[in-house]
């Protein structure tokens, strides 16, 4: 159990370094790719020993949330590698994980199981994401076949819940292992919150990705009439 405490940790450092490379490097280029890899490995990583070790310490929401982490990474992972936008068994297969994720998050804290310093409140917050995600896979599967843009939707928001339980778990999680001085910082929950405000910002720009254009063109367009104008 030490050898795979000390590979959880690993991975959940390769996780933070990649993921933030990830986000920084330039949508859809090699470093974009690579980082994103590299960022995907180490989360399924990261949420593999964690199901294990909770298992052993007999930390059931623990183990949830290491199993979650796998479906956003796995789904969000597939997403991005099928360019033509289909969807099949995998994602029915997800679809289910997802509702049966939720449903039983629910029991667990509506039966007091499962809580947290702030209450029940962040459990049912989790399944609410969680069913949510499952409304996702379901419409993938009616879809059979998503655009670009929901494909590049559902990709986005999915790896960015799961960089939010990377960055979630270390720098609030692990405050303990923080200098004195930086617990309870808000830095840290600026940074621990920080992937949600990167993927409400792309969402928002693939969204109105060709207004964006439209607008771009038509600056272009107006300062070459007043160039000419002035010639």
């Amino acid at each position: 159990m030490n050898a795979l405490t000390w590979i959880h940790i690993a991975g959940g450092v390769i996780a933070l370094v990649a993921g933030a490379a990830a986000v920084s490097a330039r949508k859809g280029g090699r470093l974009h790719a690579s980082a994103g890899t590299w960022f995907a490995v180490s989360m399924l990583v990261l949420g593999a020993t964690a199901a294990v070790l909770a298992q052993a310490q007999g930390d059931a929401g623990l183990g949830l949330g290491g199993l979650l982490t796998c479906y956003f990474v796995a789904t969000s992972w597939v997403t991005a590698r099928r360019r033509d936008g289909t969807t099949g068994k995998f994602e029915i297969a997800a679809c289910a994980l997802a509702f049966a994720a939720a449903a039983g998050i629910v029991w667990s804290g509506l039966a007091g199981e499962s809580t947290t310093s702030s209450g029940a409140g962040p459990i049912l917050a989790l399944a609410a994401i969680c069913v949510l995600a499952g409304l996702g896979d379901l419409k993938a599967i009616i879809a059979r076949k998503l655009t670009p843009v929901q494909r590049l939707s559902r990709h986005l928001w999915r790896m960015c819940v799961a960089f939010f339980i990377a960055t979630g778990s270390f720098f609030l999680g692990q405050q303990d292992v923080m200098p004195e001085g930086a617990r309870g910082s808000p830095i840290l929950f600026v940074l621990a919150f920080a992937p949600f405000a990167v993927m409400l910002f792309w969402l928002v720009r693939l969204r109105f990705a060709k207004a964006i254009a439209r607008s771009k063109q038509s600056g272009l367009i107006s300062i070459g009439r007043r160039a000419q104008t002035h010639v």
